[in-house]
């Protein structure tokens, strides 16, 4: 195993985040407060909250905790559930307890850096990037290209970060027949479903419909409460999932109470968050796409299919890292520049940026953002 490089989108956001004014490249939702959260749940849960005791609970998550996250699939129970603090920390305890160094990976490109450094760091990986020329399709032909006898994960992300893209439902089931004939895991990071433009398009989580598959989740992108730092896999693989409970031991031994009780209320009223976050992606992108149609000698941008990022292309002759380095020092408006999701794997887009429409300050940073370009119009 060798160390893991410097995460550069945390880097970034480590140094612009809390500094920047407008702060229009957030990957997740506008977040709620404590009092709004509890006032979501009954009376019980009132006084259950007053109550709560700051003790250790269950390595894989509360009962109560671990029945709300079963029940937002088709197939699974409290069994198939490991809970973990935040996503990053089941990606990471996945990765370590599916492969070994004398195994091979395929990732998806662009992706965020840890679902490719994590495997890289393990074991020989290949990198299967997204058509940009064809509106990030997967190409599964490439998938199947790329396995070698040894290769053991495939690891894919839709609604996708950064680009917002949803494959179809017929892709997907083409992926799982490629995967089951292979017997190789297949590992879905769903952390923005659920926040697709349509329902039409939304896939079914993928530790319902394969026997290795794995799908990660985390209140922190569709629920928008990132605070809360509660994420967990599903698989139908209890074995693995006992192996990723015994790595975890090492790591947060458990999460925090507060945080899956807390957890437990929003899922529960899971069908009002949502509303309420689509609501506000519904009235960002009403601004966000005559914004970009206005600006098409600088633009290039269709609306995502799911999620609440996208990932335009800028036009503009300087480049995007000029560009963004910019609008952050001289205007306080922080985009993040595509290179941020340079990969070791395989080609990276150039040129394009993400841009997040989650919050509900869109209009005020659209206004800076023309403000900006208006100044100096001459160099864009």
């Amino acid at each position: 195993m060798s160390f893991l490089p410097d995460f550069k989108l945390e880097t970034f956001f480590s140094e612009w985040e809390f500094n920047a004014k407008y702060h229009m490249c957030a990957s997740d939702m506008e977040s709620m407060t404590l009092e709004e959260l509890l006032n979501l749940g009954s009376d019980q849960d009132k006084e259950n909250w007053n109550k709560l005791n700051f003790k250790y609970i269950e390595t894989y998550g509360s009962p109560e905790l671990r029945s709300a996250v079963a029940g937002s699939y088709d197939k699974l129970t409290s069994k198939n559930i490991l809970a973990f603090a935040g996503a990053e920390e089941g990606l990471y305890v996945a990765m370590h307890c599916i492969l070994n160094d004398d195994d091979h990976a395929i990732i998806i490109t662009p992706n965020y850096q840890s679902a490719e450094t994590i495997p890289a760091s393990i074991c020989q990986v290949s990198g299967i990037s997204l058509d940009a020329r064809n509106n990030w399709n997967l190409d599964l032909q490439k998938i199947k290209d790329a396995i070698r006898p040894n290769t053991r994960l495939i690891s894919i992300n839709f609604p996708h970060n950064p680009t917002g893209k949803v494959i179809s439902k017929e892709t997907l089931d083409d992926l799982i027949d490629i995967a089951r004939e292979r017997d190789i895991y297949l590992f879905s990071d769903e952390v923005y479903r659920l926040m697709e433009r349509s329902e039409d398009i939304r896939l079914p989580q993928i530790a319902d419909i394969y026997e290795k598959g794995l799908s990660l989740n985390v209140m922190s992108k569709s629920y928008g409460l990132p605070g809360l730092r509660i994420g967990w896999i599903a698989s139908q693989d209890l074995k693995l999932l006992d192996k990723m409970e015994k790595m975890k031991h090492y790591l947060s031994i458990c999460n925090s109470s507060p945080s899956e009780f807390l957890s437990v209320i929003a899922l529960k009223s899971s069908a009002y968050i949502l509303k309420r976050n689509r609501k506000i992606i519904k009235n960002n992108l009403k601004l966000l796409n005559p914004f970009f149609a206005q600006h098409k000698d600088l633009f290039e941008w269709n609306e995502p299919d799911g999620g609440c990022i996208g990932f335009p292309k800028y036009l503009g002759s300087e480049g995007v890292v000029k560009f963004c380095e910019r609008l952050i020092k001289k205007h306080s408006i922080m985009l993040l520049p595509g290179s941020i999701y340079k990969s070791a794997i395989g080609p990276s887009p150039s040129n394009h940026f993400r841009v997040g429409y989650g919050r509900i300050a869109m209009q005020d940073g659209l206004i800076k953002l023309q403000e900006a370009l208006d100044h100096h119009k001459s160099s864009f």
